[in-house]
């Protein structure tokens, strides 16, 4: 039923009820007495108890997807209203529910867009780093020790000490290239720039133990990209803001056939604080890959930050087609007769002549017995 319907037949059953009273047995007094005024009021407050109840429960379906369309978050889809009954409100829960399903695309293509912008520019700047920035420090480094080498005295200390803040530089400077293009990823795999990364991170006052299981299911190189990223984040996040003293990475296969990821300190933890441009970039980054992200309390305390990547499809084996027989008999083909050339003459008694090969059968008389030996050519 349409939602015009439905108030028209609500407010139908108020006024009847209300006409039914008037044309009772309930009669008022041109100076209203007052039982009929009780009368009156009692049926009134009746009528409006009823009308409003039957709107709550006509309305109700606009409410929920007053609801959906409230907590309707992009970057945790899933979340739909329920279409339920037939008419306009149904039909627009449905278009509603669609134009998420479209918005969620679109956001993911959009977004799919900008991290690989974002990977190819990550790359270049630490491809300058590293090229022109790098061998600049490095030139600077080489010139304050030539100059040391040949200064006096009095000034080897300074310059000694301005190489090693050169050199501290550019361990900074190549240390920041590694961390905005992981050649480890690309040249050792995933386990080992995990490994690297728990490494970068570990201080003195924070250690960072990994536990990588060898039998997690094979990733792609965009999967195996994002897991890094998340991870990445997570440890960093771990590292300025939670103040813990233990942190734990974890990689192995999760209980549906998938592979999870889990990077849990003992840390404060979150504290309902609203989640930052960091993991809005690690929830986009999930989306691109299907994955689920879960970022609150661990359950020993802390943080818990927990990527759960879905199983690889089984590819399908496609069925191998059989001959088709050719129409019609295969022709017989007959072989080509190709003679033996003859063997140059070698100084040696020339042998009887062979006869050529497949040669079609002659009538010939019975062979000869062959002629003796020669002296010296025996076989």
């Amino acid at each position: 039923m349409s939602l015009y319907g439905r108030i028209f037949l609500l407010n139908a059953a108020v006024l009847i009820l209300a006409a039914g009273l008037l044309l009772g047995p309930v009669t008022v007094s041109t100076p209203v007495l007052l039982g009929e005024a009780i009368v009156v009021v009692c049926g009134l407050v009746l009528m409006l108890v009823l009308n409003a109840a039957l709107l709550r429960v006509g309305l109700a379906p606009l409410g929920r997807l007053r609801r959906a369309m409230a907590t309707a978050d992009l970057l945790k889809p899933g979340t739909r209203a329920e279409v339920t009954g037939r008419g306009e409100i149904a039909d627009l829960t449905a278009a509603f529910n669609a134009m998420l399903d479209r918005l969620e695309a679109e956001r993911a293509t959009s977004s799919g867009r900008v991290l690989t912008a974002q990977e190819a520019e990550r790359q270049r700047i630490a491809r300058e780093l590293h090229d022109e920035v790098g061998q600049t420090l490095t030139a600077v480094l080489l010139q304050l020790k030539h100059t040391a080498d040949h200064a006096p005295e009095e000034l080897r200390a300074d310059l000694r000490q301005a190489q090693e803040t050169t050199r501290a530089g550019l361990e900074e400077i190549r240390r920041i290239a590694r961390r905005l293009r992981p050649g480890v990823l690309e040249e050792l795999g995933l386990h080992s720039a995990l490994r690297s990364l728990a490494g970068e991170l570990s201080t003195p006052g924070l250690r960072v133990t990994t536990h990588l299981a060898p039998g997690a299911p094979a990733l792609d190189p965009a999967t195996e990209l994002v897991v890094y990223r998340v991870a990445q984040e997570g440890l960093t996040n771990a590292a300025r803001h939670a103040g813990a003293g233990h942190v734990a990475l974890l990689l192995g296969p999760a209980p549906d056939g998938g592979t999870r990821l889990l990077v849990r300190d003992d840390g404060r933890g979150t504290g309902g604080a609203a989640e930052g441009a960091g993991i809005g970039g690690m929830r986009e980054r999930a989306l691109l890959v299907g994955a689920a992200l879960r970022v609150g309390a661990g359950e020993k305390g802390g943080t818990e930050v927990r990527l759960d990547l879905p199983p690889a499809p089984t590819p399908t084996a496609r069925p191998i087609p059989e001959p088709t027989p050719a129409a019609g008999p295969i022709p017989e083909t007959t072989p080509a007769v190709r003679p033996i050339p003859a063997p140059a003459p070698t100084g040696r008694t020339a042998s009887a002549p062979t006869a050529p090969l497949l040669a079609p059968p002659t009538p010939s008389p019975l062979p000869a017995s062959p002629p003796p030996p020669t002296p010296g050519h025996e076989r």
